[in-house]
């Protein structure tokens, strides 16, 4: 079956809250705000908060009490539950993919066997929009169903059985934001291997699909090569509508220097003149500025305001 390449990653805002798409991206993937193994982080003191899936996630707030919840829950029953309650209609969808991404990080045999099952009810019923839950389908589920299964597979078979054959399926782009969010938390050389064929990659379409794969890994050694992306996108062959990857890649990281080498890349960028061009604005807005404000939404401060609260390194 074919895998969707869903989520953050093929626009310019974040996933929530839509994004532009162009040949590049039409051609890469198809995405609804709801479709995604999310990526959530809440309560790091050395990284900043992220979340795709809500507005200015802060410490203290309901929303946030429900991430930390979710997130540290063992029990994988009332976390299925989650699920299904959003399934019928009868409770949050991001809470359900909260749940989901927890029941991956578990790799609990008997959650693996029960995604097997859903991922085989759905290959054999194709997709279908949840009657109770109209808007989404079962599609939506299919990443984190994907998720599920890897990280149970890298727990028997280890990350190198896992790298390979998500790095075999990338060039027939049969795979999904489920396999890249596993892919972004492999050992075993993953970040070496993506960044090379990102470097190596000979077409647009494929620079943009490793690049993209690069800003799920939260390796700070990738703070040097995102920021010459954000920078000089040109001398990469990325477009510059592309090279906001690389501030996603930043902003994912999360630490200090991450968050600190972003500031100076978009400084450098604007003395350079790079994203300065009419055509990549949007609402109103420059480049810089949607980047801007795209950061503050997901983490909920301005990079500023991360730089004095982030320890150092």
């Amino acid at each position: 079956m074919a895998r969707r390449v869903t989520g953050r990653h093929c626009g310019v805002d974040k996933l929530s809250h839509g994004r532009a798409w162009i040949w590049v991206c039409a051609s890469l993937a198809t995405v609804s705000p709801a479709s995604a193994q999310v990526q959530v982080r809440l309560g790091d003191s050395a990284r900043a908060n992220y979340s795709e899936l809500h507005e200015g996630l802060k410490d203290g707030t309901p929303a946030a009490d429900t991430v930390k919840a979710l997130l540290s829950s063992r029990n994988t029953r009332r976390l299925w539950g989650r699920v299904t309650a959003a399934v019928n209609g009868d409770g949050s969808w991001n809470d359900a993919l909260l749940a989901m991404t927890r029941l991956a990080i578990l790799r609990d045999p008997q959650v693996v066997d029960s995604a097997l099952r859903i991922r085989k009810y759905f290959e054999q019923a194709g997709p279908y929009p949840f009657p109770r839950n109209p808007g989404v389908t079962s599609q939506d589920l299919e990443p984190s169903v994907q998720a599920i299964v890897l990280e149970r597979r890298r727990a028997v078979r280890g990350d190198s059985a896992v790298l390979a054959d998500i790095l075999s399926r990338i060039p027939k782009r049969d795979y999904d934001h489920g396999d890249a969010w596993v892919l972004g938390r492999l050992g075993a050389g993953a970040r070496d291997s993506v960044s090379n064929r990102f470097l190596a990659a000979d077409s647009l379409e494929f620079r943009v699909r490793y690049l993209t794969l690069l800003s799920y890994f939260t390796d700070p050694a990738l703070i040097p090569l995102f920021s010459r992306v954000y920078i000089w996108p040109d001398s990469f062959n990325i477009p510059l509508r592309y090279a906001v990857r690389a501030s996603d890649g930043l902003v994912w990281i999360g630490t200090r220097e991450s968050l600190a080498a972003l500031l100076d890349a978009r400084a450098r960028a604007k003395a350079r003149g790079i994203y300065a061009d009419s055509s990549l604005s949007r609402g109103g807005y420059s480049f810089l500025e949607n980047d801007s404000a795209a950061v503050l939404a997901r983490t909920g401060k301005w990079l500023t305001d991360w730089l004095k609260t982030l320890p150092a390194h």
